[in-house]
């Protein structure tokens, strides 16, 4: 796994530079709507198709999902999990808070993810069981901070009913904490992992979205809600991280704003 990951850097960083370089020429753009306050351009599809053939040139016989092509089989049961920009609203509008995302999956668990962020020259990895660095510095969450003392992450999906997170901020409000969105949960989760955020709850989020970055948390000491990276890949879900201090009670709260209380 530690040579897949020395690979899988370097790609995203390639994609990364194909990335910054739509970013810098945005004014020429061809920007689709998918749904509401959902876009693709021609840059999310193109850098996914390069982070697809270098991934396919490396690893021939791993299956691949992206968010803008249809899946390629494989046969050694690895699969990579691609989000070629996630962020794709702020890329269109200019606003550097965006990033390369991929994940690396085999019997149901991420083994591998890398959030790269090129405006910010940021990348954080993780392999399961061996930890989780940003920029090759290791990271490790040792924050005793309750809700009150810092602040949380959300994020807001047009897959669910809005209701939900009108709930969770005024939960999180209440809770004395603070709020912040992004609106790239990639890199909400990686923040949470480098210590910048408590937490990060999203009621629903798609496997290429969050995957990496659940792993990156969890590696770097915090926790994560569990899930099956299977059923993530074909369903999507919701995804609550946290550090050990905030989690359960962020648990709780996101549980009971999404309606999904145990």
């Amino acid at each position: 796994m530690t040579d897949r990951a020395a690979i899988l850097i370097e790609i995203c960083h390639e994609a990364g530079r194909l990335a910054a370089q739509y970013f810098k020429d945005q004014d020429q753009l061809v920007i689709d709507r998918k749904g509401h306050q959902d876009f693709v351009s021609q840059a999310d599809r193109n850098v996914e198709l390069l982070t697809r053939d270098l991934l396919a040139k490396s690893f021939p016989d791993d299956a691949i999902v992206g968010e803008e092509h249809a899946p390629k089989p494989g046969t050694s049961g690895f699969t990579w999990v691609i989000d070629p920009i996630d962020g794709t609203t702020n890329f269109v509008n200019g606003i550097p808070a965006w990033t390369v995302v991929v994940a690396g999956v085999r019997d149901g668990a991420t083994q591998l993810g890398v959030i790269h962020d090129p405006c910010n020259a940021e990348t954080f990895v993780a392999t399961n069981g061996h930890g989780a660095t940003l920029n090759g510095v290791a990271l490790s969450l040792d924050d005793d901070r309750s809700l009150s003392e810092g602040t949380v992450g959300i994020g807001y999906s047009n897959r669910v009913d809005d209701q939900g997170i009108l709930r969770l901020v005024a939960a999180v409000v209440s809770e004395g904490s603070m709020f912040y969105r992004n609106a790239s949960g990639a890199l909400s989760l990686a923040y949470v992992a480098a210590g910048r955020l408590l937490g990060y709850t999203e009621e629903h989020m798609n496997a290429w979205d969050c995957l990496a970055g659940q792993l990156i948390v969890a590696e770097a000491g915090g926790r994560v809600e569990p899930q099956d990276a299977d059923v993530m890949i074909r369903d999507g879900g919701r995804v609550v991280v946290g550090t050990p201090a905030v989690f359960d009670r962020l648990l709780d709260i996101s549980k009971t704003a999404f309606g999904q209380a145990d």
